[in-house]
């Protein structure tokens, strides 16, 4: 009874671990889930005080669909002042989310015989909403040793006459890993020579990184393939309102105009009460992010000296993002796989995710967007499962 486009995809594993945690705990078990990307800090109280201003206003009716003007013009200016991206608010969409974005983008632009270029480790939903499409993943792997990049020299042998998309997410989810300048302009010089493929640009975690200088992203570094690049961002994880479900998007007005006539006829207007809220978290004061990221910095370097510190697990230094990628292939014999290792781990009282659910292998991904001390004793629970 069910259409064979939803069958070609499966569930997100990240939420169902979730929910096997969520589930466990109401059955009075003591576990700690680091298997879900949320920030745990409080969403800024001038953003609450928007939302609240907005019911008492009464903005509780339609809006129009791409969002409201003060919406957009305000994504402007965060796409203007955090990443660099001079975009007029024409050119901006608000969305349910960064993900219905992916999906009205992927569902406009791709026909059955089209491929889509995803370097894996991914996020668990690029590739089964491709599928959903009629579309083809092709994988570009990746490795801790080349820092989670693909290289000029991979794209260019991957790309054929039917790859309509390159996907990429700098910081990345689920390693954490963003990509310098340098090695953007290079990749920018393979896509010059095909001009028929789009690229879609993830940046949702751009304000939570940890290196110097600006955060890189290829409608900057390659203007000239602009009216081919979505860049996608939000307000979920850089101020914590993941149940607000707003994302924006900024492109070419060709492809903003498509997703706009999709989301007429699926959701309509994104909620008008978060519209107002993220108004205030683009336009309000940005200052408490300086000691988010430091507090999420700390947490990094904690998590990964003490993973790093149990024999049969490694991890790199995430650069990005409030995830680490750790690699556990010398404990394969023991555990078979890497999904039969979680498991283990779930019953141990800790929530992680397989890393083959992210197209890696041998591993599992931990969000370290928890308290220090629920880290802690997340960390210790891993170490006496695996011993």
């Amino acid at each position: 009874m069910l259409s064979e486009a939803l069958a070609r995809i499966a569930p997100s594993r990240t939420t169902a671990i979730t929910d096997r945690a969520i589930q466990l705990r109401a059955e009075g078990r003591d576990v700690i889930s680091l298997s879900v990307g949320e920030p745990d800090f409080a969403t800024p109280a001038h953003v609450i005080q928007a939302a609240k201003d907005a019911l008492d206003a009464g903005d509780t009716k339609y809006t129009a669909v791409a969002g409201t003007a003060a919406l957009r013009e305000a994504a402007a200016l965060h796409f203007r002042r955090d990443l660099g991206i001079d975009v007029p608010a024409a050119q901006v969409i608000v969305s349910a989310g960064g993900k219905q974005a992916i999906f009205h983008a992927l569902l406009a632009t791709l026909d059955p015989a089209d491929e889509v270029l995803i370097p894996s480790p991914w996020w668990v939903s690029y590739p089964e909403i491709v599928r959903f499409t009629g579309a083809s993943v092709v994988d570009l792997p990746t490795t801790a040793a080349g820092s989670f990049r693909i290289t000029p020299g991979q794209l260019e042998a991957a790309i054929t006459p039917a790859t309509r998309w390159l996907l990429l997410n700098s910081p990345g989810n689920p390693t954490g890993a963003t990509y310098p300048a340098a090695e953007l302009r290079a990749l920018g010089e393979v896509l010059r020579r095909h001009p028929r493929v789009l690229v879609m640009s993830d940046d949702i975690y751009a304000p939570l990184r940890y290196g110097e200088g600006m955060h890189a992203t290829l409608a900057v570094e390659c203007p000239d393939l602009a009216d081919r690049i979505l860049t996608v961002s939000g307000v979920s994880k850089s101020h914590a309102m993941t149940g607000f479900r707003i994302g924006v998007s900024a492109g070419p007005a060709w492809l903003i105009g498509a997703m706009g006539r999709l989301q007429s006829h699926s959701s309509g207007n994104p909620a008008s009460i978060s519209q107002a809220a993220a108004v205030a978290a683009f336009t309000g004061p940005q200052d408490f992010l300086i000691a988010w990221r430091e507090r999420f910095r700390a947490r990094r370097d904690m998590v990964v000296a003490q993973i790093n510190a149990i024999s049969g697990l490694s991890t790199p230094v995430p650069d990005g993002a409030f995830y680490c990628m750790i690699d556990a292939a010398p404990l394969m014999d023991r555990f078979g796989d890497d999904e039969a290792m979680c498991l283990h781990m779930l019953e141990s009282g800790v929530a992680v995710v397989p890393a083959s659910a992210f197209g890696g292998r041998d591993g599992f991904r931990i969000s370290f967007a928890a308290d220090e001390a629920k880290l802690e004793e997340a960390v210790r629970r891993i170490a006496s499962a695996v011993a």
